[in-house]
């Protein structure tokens, strides 16, 4: 009976990591759907944007409140994952506080620890009243109300009772130490729980022990849902942030990007020795897709994106069709992409492995006409995001396919393209007569 407790703790943490397994293999494959891309380029640059961006948080404080506080939090979970480690290995060996001989060193830790959630605590009640009782406008957005603003309440919920659980624990921890109990070293500083100590006077040892042990499993247990919560929230960028960082865009941001075939028609016009009504081997590959009108259309970066987006709306607070009344939020375009990327990957693995028909497609059924021709391809959103998302890229390869596979493109649009053709200027004047209006006095 004595490894019972061990066993029971090995078999709840290996199954809550087979689970995240099974959720980072799903990804994966869903990511992989995507085109490929060559983000190979321009190594040691990648790594430097990864650790600047991602790991340092540069981007986040251009907005100082919710910069600094996103910060506390983020350090939060990061150290207190030291924490982590010292409570799975005290559940499988059966020890208590093993990290303990390390003296000083770890009494810092604990106290770092402990000073850290109580800022998580405070900077998470700070985000829910921006979001449900300030209501800052980049929060009530259309695509925000339903499961997205549950999600996010719900993430905030559960840091918060992560953190008390932590404290709750510590403070049951120093009381149960200065009574002398047997299996609970004096070990730790406790900054923040030796406040709440107090309310666990009179209470017996074997109460103590009680709540102090439930505290713990529900602790760890509560990590392990957590992590597994990740991939159906939002709060998949935790993990996303790191590559998507070190495989986002170097180019400069105005340079589009040049389709493959229509090179190769270019320069087959501009070869005089080519037949242009030559009919193609019949071992040619068929005819590429000109831009994208569902998630498989696009590049595997891009489908990456999607499952980066943080939905804080940074985007679509400085898109300023969004700011002018316009249908257009790039964030809805990134939760449109993820959303039709799950809905495609259940679709692969109810048929084993392979795309069946659904009806269904990214462009129009997600994401309509109006949305895309609303953008300014300004960048503004790709320069706000603060892990280096890129929605107008995608909005640029469904355009790409209304004009070039469907000839949508809105009439004054088509009328430009008409007069380039026809004059070499978007303007409706033959070109001997472009200078007529300097005789005009």
């Amino acid at each position: 009976m004595e490894f019972v407790p061990n066993i029971i703790f090995l078999l709840i943490f290996v199954f809550g990591v087979t689970f995240f397994a099974r959720n980072i293999r799903r990804l994966r494959r869903n990511i992989k759907l995507g085109r490929s891309t060559n983000v190979n380029d321009n190594k040691s640059q990648r790594w430097k944007n990864m650790a600047r961006i991602a790991l340092g948080q540069t981007k986040m404080v251009v907005r100082p409140v919710a910069g600094v506080l996103h910060i506390i939090v983020y350090l939060g979970f990061i150290i207190i994952n030291i924490e982590v480690l010292e409570i799975v290995l005290d559940g499988i060996l059966g020890t208590h506080r093993l990290f303990a001989p390390l003296g000083t060193l770890y009494n810092v830790l604990i106290g770092s620890f402990e000073v850290l959630a109580f800022l998580v605590i405070i900077g998470i009640v700070i985000f829910w009243i921006r979001r449900n009782i300030v209501r800052l406008q980049r929060f009530i957005k259309p695509e925000m109300k339903g499961w997205p603003k549950q999600d996010a309440n719900l993430i905030l919920y559960f840091e918060v009772i992560l953190m008390t659980l932590f404290l709750t624990m510590n403070a049951a921890d120093l009381q149960l130490q200065q009574m002398g109990a047997a299996h609970y070293v004096e070990a730790g500083a406790f900054p923040i729980s030796q406040f709440l100590s107090p309310l666990f006077e009179g209470v017996g040892m074997s109460a103590l022990i009680a709540i102090e042990r439930i505290a713990w499993w529900l602790h760890i247990i509560g990590i392990l849902f957590f992590l597994n919560y990740l991939y159906y929230s939002k709060h998949l960028h935790i993990l996303l942030a790191f590559p998507n960082t070190y495989y986002g865009n170097l180019k400069p941001k105005g340079e589009f990007t040049n389709l493959e075939a229509v090179t190769k028609e270019v320069r087959l016009m501009m070869d005089p020795s080519a037949d242009p009504f030559a009919a193609p081997a019949a071992d040619a590959p068929p005819p590429e897709k000109f831009g994208a009108s569902d998630v498989m259309d696009l590049n595997w970066v891009q489908l990456l994106n999607a499952y980066t987006c943080t939905e804080c709306g940074r985007c679509t607070s400085e898109c300023p069709a969004n700011q002018t009344g316009k249908k257009l939020s790039p964030r809805k375009i990134m939760m449109d992409t993820r959303d039709r990327l799950e809905a495609v990957g259940k679709n692969v693995e109810s048929n084993k492995g392979e795309f069946k028909d659904d009806g269904k497609q990214l462009l129009g059924d997600y994401i309509s006409h109006e949305e895309l021709w609303a953008c300014t391809s300004c960048n503004a959103c790709v320069e706000a995001c603060p892990v280096s998302i890129d929605p107008l890229s995608i909005i640029i390869e469904m355009r790409r396919y209304l004009v070039m596979e469907q000839s949508a493109a809105p009439s004054d649009l088509n009328n430009m393209m008409g007069n380039i053709e026809n004059n070499g200027a978007p303007w409706p004047f033959n070109q001997m007569d472009r200078v007529n209006w300097v005789q005009e006095s």
